[in-house]
């Protein structure tokens, strides 16, 4: 009659019968996504449905990451997973190209990496540890200095 239909191959559909057996659906809500879809690790899903899996903020056209394939904002990730500086306890993210140092069991921004002494940048230098403090070498050569003076 007058209604609309869509041919496929050698057969006719109702615009609703089309969209239950070949319209691409969300991975997340099942339904149809008729505009403005994203892709995921190959799966299609409406902008609004791919989500940070913590705090449910909108990632489509944000940077993220993933982990255990579950993908998270870059704010969310520092918050959970990242390795946190020793100095201003903040997430070592890495986004960015950000360089960071690690010594033992401890981690540092660039920027962070100072003489707790003097806090003159250790970054590329040697350094002394004394407890938890990181020294650069003049201060304790000073300090024993000034103890035999």
């Amino acid at each position: 009659g007058t209604k609309s239909f869509i041919p496929k191959n050698e057969d006719v559909y109702c615009a609703t019968c089309y969209e239950d057996k070949f319209a691409t659906r969300c991975s997340k809500c099942r339904k149809v996504i008729s505009t403005g879809g994203v892709t995921y690790k190959n799966e299609p899903w409406h902008r609004e449905c791919f989500c940070c899996t913590n705090c449910n903020a909108s990632l489509a056209g944000q940077r993220f990451t993933s982990k255990d394939e579950k993908p998270y904002c870059a704010n969310c990730y520092g918050e959970l997973f990242a390795k946190r500086c020793n100095a201003c306890t903040k997430p070592i993210t890495g986004i960015g190209g950000a360089k960071f140092i690690s010594f033992e069991d401890r981690h540092w921004h660039n920027d962070c990496f100072v003489c707790a002494q003097c806090t003159t940048s250790l970054v590329g230098k040697g350094f002394i540890t004394d407890g938890t403090d990181i020294l650069c070498p003049e201060c304790p050569k000073a300090r024993l200095m000034a103890q035999n003076s």
